[in-house]
């Protein structure tokens, strides 16, 4: 599990977005209309990035451009960045394409070069991209995560596999988990606010809209 700290005195506050799916442009009026300040305020994103939908290399040209700007923004992985890794490095691909990886393939270029080995056109910058992204931002108060934690297990053991696709175990959960967790990817209808837990994937790529949630105050905007 590849984490990281921030203490929340550091920023006037925390902004986390939802999964983008490829959505550009909603990402793009999304960002338009935070009121983030990158001297300030954090930004982080919760993960799955690309797949599904069709513009997946124009975000992640949007994100590395945010990164090159400001040391403010931190990038967490979602489970369809690990699959993109994984059919880059040789895995079977047919679980990467039943999940929407082609519409990545397709975003970027590609070609099959044998029998269930492909070449995609990744520029090296968005390769070095997907491979640093951690799975955890913590704070004081929250734990940001992709997909959720898995519950009687302490934050500090919990594994990867669950960080990146727990789903009910972990959202049906009454669980003081000693922070409030942060998460995306199970769309729902709205975001989810609870105790111990706050859901913002709202399903932009299903024709739904992309949620960024402000911290302390939870406040929502919406693209």
């Amino acid at each position: 599990m590849r984490s990281r700290f921030v203490s929340e005195g550091d920023y006037r506050n925390i902004y986390a977005i939802g999964d983008i799916h490829g959505m550009a442009g909603n990402l793009e009026e999304l960002l338009d209309i935070i009121p983030y300040d990158p001297a300030e305020d954090l930004l982080v994103f919760l993960g799955d990035y690309i797949d599904r939908g069709p513009d997946s290399r124009r975000v992640i040209e949007m994100l590395c451009r945010l990164r090159s700007k400001t040391e403010n923004v931190v990038f967490l992985m979602g489970n369809h960045e690990q699959m993109f890794l994984d059919f880059l490095n040789g895995a079977d691909p047919l679980l990467y394409f039943w999940n929407g990886g082609k519409a990545t393939l397709e975003s970027y270029g590609f070609r099959e070069v044998d029998y269930g080995r492909y070449e995609v056109f990744l520029p090296d910058e968005h390769r070095k991209f997907f491979e640093a992204l951690i799975h955890v931002l913590e704070t004081e108060n929250y734990f940001f995560v992709h997909a959720g934690v898995r519950p009687g297990v302490d934050l500090s053991e919990q594994n990867e596999e669950d960080l990146l696709w727990i789903r009910h175990e972990f959202i049906y959960s009454p669980e003081d988990f000693g922070k409030t967790v942060v998460f995306g990817h199970t769309p729902l209808m709205d975001p989810l606010v609870m105790k111990n837990k706050i859901g913002i994937d709202t399903g932009a790529v299903y024709g739904r809209y992309l949620t960024c949630l402000r911290l302390p105050d939870e406040t929502f905007f919406h693209a």
